[in-house]
């Protein structure tokens, strides 16, 4: 995986920040940790989540003595690993079959993250089935419809303004008969009317569980990481009209913003289970703690 863009996006900029503000001062002091907090926070970290970060960084200069700037950059690295790291959470499900429903906003790149997690899926060996349930936006089907025909994966959908559900039930009823391994539904992306999407949502669940009660199941909400802020008060939404089992971040190749990836990891426990790093079908990539809090600094 990876996760030094193309163009200098969050990585670059973040690493230069971070690099200038410890090399310029004479001391590791309390003004630097002040100047530290301000780069955070300006990179769409929360302020809770910063304040975490730069007081966990204190103690831990101060009980080891670090005195070097390549400590301080060393020390930042693991305290980011540490909170982006959810353990086995941060993986999709092994499990067979298994239901992917994908939730998220229209515009933040879901129905390309259902294509090329598909794609992901089918490399690995597995039969994927794609559910276009998303039967309120225009031309949403014949987009997935694109997706399937590129990737080579079955795509079962009803015309437009047709019941979400019955479109999940017989997307259930094929991959069944063709014993598919996982099966990804697209929803939705209106927050609107929560009511009518919490509704719909809990309706499809209810298909789902009687009509595949052993399937493994996954509820990954899609951002937009050049959204900034916005990604928090839609992991805020979406928690409260589903359970979310994962976080996908696309567009993270050339944005200010990644930093709310730190602070969905933190202030909601929520794993991030797989990036987007660019316009390319292979450029889903599983997320990885280590590897993305090192390419803060490029490494």
């Amino acid at each position: 995986m990876e996760f030094a863009p193309k163009k200098k996006g969050f990585f670059g900029r973040l690493s230069e920040r971070i690099t200038d503000a410890i090399m310029s001062r004479p001391a590791i002091d309390e003004e630097l940790m002040e100047e530290l907090e301000e780069i955070l926070i300006t990179s769409d970290i929360g302020m809770d989540t910063t304040m975490k970060i730069v007081e966990k960084l204190r103690e831990d200069i101060k009980r080891d003595n670090i005195a070097t700037p390549d400590g301080v950059k060393e020390q930042i690295k693991k305290i980011v690993s540490e909170l982006v790291d959810k353990g086995e959470r941060n993986a999709l499900s092994d499990e067979a079959p298994l239901v992917i429903m994908m939730v998220g906003v229209n515009g933040g790149g879901k129905t390309t993250s259902i294509g090329k997690l598909a794609f992901q899926l089918k490399k690995q060996g597995k039969t994927v089935i794609l559910a276009a349930a998303d039967t309120f936006r225009a031309a949403a089907a014949e987009q997935l419809e694109i997706w399937g025909e590129r990737v080579g994966v079955n795509v079962v959908r009803h015309q437009e303004g047709a019941d979400p559900s019955a479109v999940i039930f017989d997307a259930i009823q094929s991959a069944k008969a063709k014993h598919a391994d996982v099966l990804i539904c697209d929803t939705a992306g209106r927050l609107q009317n929560k009511k009518n999407l919490m509704n719909e949502l809990e309706k499809m669940n209810k298909i789902i569980e009687r009509e595949y009660p052993g399937a493994a199941r996954e509820t990954l909400l899609v951002l937009d990481a050049t959204t900034g802020k916005n990604a928090i008060s839609q992991t805020k939404e979406f928690g409260e009209v589903t359970d979310i089992t994962g976080i996908v971040l696309t567009k993270l190749d050339g944005t200010a913003k990644g930093g709310i990836v730190i602070t969905i990891s933190d202030e909601f426990d929520m794993p991030v289970k797989f990036i987007g790093v660019g316009e390319g079908i292979e450029d889903l990539k599983n997320f990885s703690p280590s590897e993305f809090a090192g390419g803060i600094f490029n490494e």
